[in-house]
């Protein structure tokens, strides 16, 4: 079905347009509760395992904090453990709605007629989705400073600075998750009637915030590949020197390598929602106005879409856990830890080594 297929909403629904009602059949969603797509236990097994991932990733994360004395390693903790805190309540605020309405089936107009929990629950969809990929790309932004530009800092960040810039990440994520509260686009019910998303219909403000999400997100993405890129070309070269066996930086390619994976998982999660709501976005601009309800189709393929993005807060704390010296160094018992960053570089000033 496309969209000049759509046919005029009739009387019983026009009502429920101008509200976050009506996107889609609530019909459609009640016959489909067997639906291998729509299965409870889809969200349940996904909300409990995410949860768990990020709770033991959370332990993780403050253990090895304490025993770190290396400020650069420090604040890259602290960016990790403010990636997984917003993965960790993510999962928890969406699914503390979304799992109680598969198994009580209320319904969403009686029991949210001003729309107050939908808005909360497509703020909450979209400020926990934009954190990560902007959490990532800062990450990644960091580490290339720090490992191509280390000298220009006489320190590293320091845990205070690098818990403010995640709290302007957080900061900058809310002020974008309001901008449908504040008038520019709409929360709606999604299919099949349990959670509520940014509204992929032909209404300008629908439109503007759509796009600015997805291209915000694919900017993030690309950013961290090209800091990652460039990062990872840079220890390539230092462990192709001649002296590289007594010049490896153990910390700085742990931390790649837990980078490299994290935006691995975040553009296979992600790249295909993103691209998918541009798509729908642009082919509606031909559209007519009257066209006021998603089809069947792109209400299912948005659904398989958002699937697929929850397995980014589930596999981002595993990318932690499993990719740590402690536990590659039992893979590999040869792995040994080296000389630090300083030992890349020439013969520093003796002041200057004590400075960094």
């Amino acid at each position: 079905m496309g969209w000049g297929d759509m046919e005029a909403p009739n009387s019983s629904v026009t009502s429920q347009l101008d509200t976050c009602f009506g996107v889609f059949n609530a019909s459609d969603g009640r016959d489909n509760a067997q639906n291998s797509i729509t299965s409870p236990w889809f969200s349940t097994a996904f909300g409990l395992i995410g949860l768990c991932s990020n709770l033991f990733a959370l332990c993780v994360l403050l253990s090895s904090s304490r025993k770190l004395s290396s400020r650069a390693r420090s604040s890259f903790l602290v960016f990790l453990c403010g990636l997984v805190v917003t993965d960790f309540m993510g999962l928890l605020v969406t699914a503390s709605v979304i799992i109680p309405y598969h198994f009580i089936k209320f319904a969403w107009a009686e029991v949210d007629p001003g729309c107050h929990l939908c808005n909360f629950l497509g703020f909450s969809m979209v400020f926990f989705g934009q954190c990560p990929l902007l959490l990532g790309a800062t990450m990644a932004g960091e580490r290339f400073f720090g490992i191509n530009h280390p000298f220009s800092r006489s320190t590293s960040i320091s845990k205070r600075r690098a818990w403010s810039i995640v709290g302007l990440v957080w900061g900058f994520c809310c002020l974008l998750g309001l901008l449908p509260v504040l008038g520019l686009g709409r929360y709606t019910l999604q299919y099949p009637g349990s959670w509520c998303f940014l509204t992929l219909l032909p209404d300008t403000g629908d439109i503007v915030f759509c796009l600015l999400f997805a291209l915000l997100g694919i900017f993030s993405v690309l950013l961290s590949f090209i800091f990652n890129t460039v990062s990872v070309v840079t220890l390539c070269r230092v462990y192709h020197d001649r002296e590289s066996v007594q010049r490896r930086r153990d910390s700085e390619v742990e931390m790649m390598v837990q980078l490299v994976g994290i935006m691995i998982i975040a553009t296979i999660c992600w790249m295909p929602l993103l691209i998918f709501i541009i798509q729908t976005v642009l082919q509606q601009l031909p559209a007519s106005s009257r066209i006021q309800m998603l089809p069947t189709e792109t209400q299912k393929m948005l659904l398989i879409y958002i699937r697929m993005v929850t397995w980014n807060q589930i596999l981002d704390p595993w990318v932690y856990i499993l990719f740590r010296r402690a536990v590659l160094q039992r893979v590999y018992p040869s792995l040994r830890p080296r000389p630090s960053i300083i030992s890349l570089y020439p013969v520093l000033n003796p002041s200057l080594r004590r400075k960094l």
